[in-house]
């Protein structure tokens, strides 16, 4: 093989191993490019999930001082509730008495 053939070949086998370099990294740029959107997609989302926790923990905070509150004022109306029967049991058993010893009633 004269030597004109092979520095011929040589080149070819060398522009052709340049193509495929930079096809390599073409290749290479793309899967780092397609890499970094996925790792800001993923990053984005846990940012979306921490705020979707937080506003999970805010609701259950409201919802327990809702309940507090309601509790409270049920027990508020319970008292309430209950004086008021009290006071017309002791109206009742006024009543009673009264008709008992004879005093007039109304």
């Amino acid at each position: 093989m004269p030597v004109e053939e092979i520095s011929s070949s040589v080149e070819d086998i060398e522009v052709e191993a340049e193509k495929v370099m930079e096809q390599a990294r073409s290749q290479a740029n793309k899967i780092i490019l397609n890499a970094k959107d996925e790792a800001n997609r993923i990053l984005a989302s846990e940012i979306v999930l921490n705020e979707v926790k937080a506003e999970g923990e805010r609701i259950i905070s409201q919802a327990k001082k809702k309940a507090e509150r309601e509790v409270k004022e049920a027990k508020k109306q319970s008292a309430e509730i209950g004086s008021n029967l009290d006071k017309k049991l002791e109206n009742v058993t006024q009543r009673i008495v009264d008709i008992i010893t004879g005093v007039a009633t109304k």
